[in-house]
């Protein structure tokens, strides 16, 4: 095939895939949550973190995926984020570098005065105490794998802390396990419950003073004249 040709196919390759990416309806995004994922080494690994970042975009959640580096920026983000919302919930997700990165950028958000609601982390590989945060953490590792730690609580911490331990899920491992679809599905769960804000509880109208009884007219005692007329028609008449 000569280069002309090639040449042709391939724009019209790419003009059909601008095409089609262009009409993707948009899902309106909830201001109620946001979602911070972060893959691990080199940002090249971890695309569990973008598959799942996608499933919660098509759901309505704000989710964005970064680099693991980034954490520092991020925590003020967040934070500036969630106090310009009513302190909306903020969600951390991390995979190996990333999941060490997500426990130290909820310290850095407990600190700045915003503790992150939940913080989700596959195989963390260099941090394992979780301090000075508050908030939920759910622990998804394998201690088998030669990478993934288990994770304990340290001075400070003042949230929930659950570790699930994959060991006996042979299809996982280091590499692949924030791209499990039963996981994600889990993750899913977790962040809708906390993306429905409750409704205010409606405020009782004020109480309203008892109207005063006002007696009708044809109960009312007589006019002071007419009281005097009849007095005078019952009184004794003066002879002359």
């Amino acid at each position: 095939m000569t280069s002309r040709p090639r040449f042709v196919l391939s724009f019209l390759a790419a003009f059909c895939v601008l095409i089609s990416t262009a009409f993707v309806p948009a899902h309106a995004q909830n201001p109620n949550v946001r979602v911070y994922l972060m893959r691990g080494l080199a940002n090249v690994f971890s695309y569990g973190m973008d598959d799942l970042a996608g499933k919660l975009q098509a759901k309505g959640i704000s989710a964005t995926v970064y680099e693991y580096g980034q954490w520092p920026q991020l925590a003020e983000d967040a934070v500036a984020w969630s106090k310009a919302h009513r302190k909306a919930p903020v969600v951390i997700i991390g995979h190996s570098l990333g999941a060490d990165a997500a426990i130290e950028m909820a310290e850095r958000m407990t600190a700045l005065g915003v503790p992150p609601r939940l913080v989700v982390t596959f195989d963390p590989v260099g941090v394992t105490a979780v301090a000075n945060t508050g908030g939920r953490f759910v622990n998804y590792f394998q201690n088998n794998n030669g990478f993934g730690k288990s994770l304990a609580t340290g001075a400070g911490f003042k949230g929930q802390l659950a570790n699930r331990n994959l060991d006996n899920a042979a299809t996982l491992d280091h590499f692949n396990i924030e791209k499990s679809p039963t996981l994600h599905a889990e993750v899913i769960k977790m962040i809708q419950a906390l993306a429905v804000r409750p409704k205010p509880k409606p405020v009782a109208p004020p109480s309203q003073p008892a109207p005063s009884v006002v007696p009708s007219p044809s109960l009312a005692a007589p006019a002071t004249s007419e009281r005097a007329e009849s007095a005078v028609a019952t009184a004794p008449q003066l002879t002359r």
